[in-house]
C-alpha cells in the first residue's frame, strides 16, 4: 500500500488541523492505521492509531483528548484531527499502515510509511 499524508501547516497554539493520509494498492480496510511524529533531534513518537473498522482507536498520552484519529474506508483515508495545539506538537506528522492491532506503539512493528507532513505550532 502506498501512503500520501497532507495537511500540515503552520497554526498557533490552541489552534486546531486536520491531517490526512490517502492510501492507494491494496485493499486499505484490511490495514490498521497510525500515525507517528517526529521532532527535529528526537526518535520518531507514536501519536494514535486506529483499527481496521474503525471501531478501536488508541492514543498516546500526550495527545488524549486532543486529538482524534478517524478512517473513511470507502475513501482510503485516515485523518487525524488535532485541536489545541501546543507549541511541543510541532514535528512532521507520518501516517503508517500494518495488519496486526499489537504494540501499536512500536514503530517498527508498522510496514508501510507515508512521507511525512510538517505540523509548526507558533507560540
Amino acid at each position: 500500500v502506498q501512503l500520501q499524508a497532507s495537511g500540515g501547516g503552520l497554526v498557533q497554539a490552541g489552534g486546531s488541523r486536520r491531517l490526512s493520509c490517502a492510501a492507494s494498492g491494496r485493499t486499505f480496510s484490511s490495514y490498521v492505521m497510525g500515525w507517528f511524529r517526529q521532532a527535529p533531534g528526537k526518535e520518531r513518537e507514536f501519536v494514535a492509531a486506529i483499527n481496521w473498522s474503525g471501531g478501536s482507536t488508541y492514543y498516546a498520552d500526550s495527545v488524549k483528548g486532543r486529538f482524534t484519529i478517524s478512517r473513511d474506508n470507502a475513501k482510503n483515508t485516515v485523518y487525524l484531527q488535532m485541536n489545541s495545539l501546543k507549541p511541543e506538537d510541532t514535528a512532521v506528522y507520518y501516517c503508517a499502515a500494518r495488519l496486526r492491532w499489537y504494540n501499536l506503539g512500536d514503530p517498527t512493528k508498522y510496514d508501510y510509511w507515508g512521507q511525512g507532513t510538517q505540523v509548526t505550532v507558533s507560540s
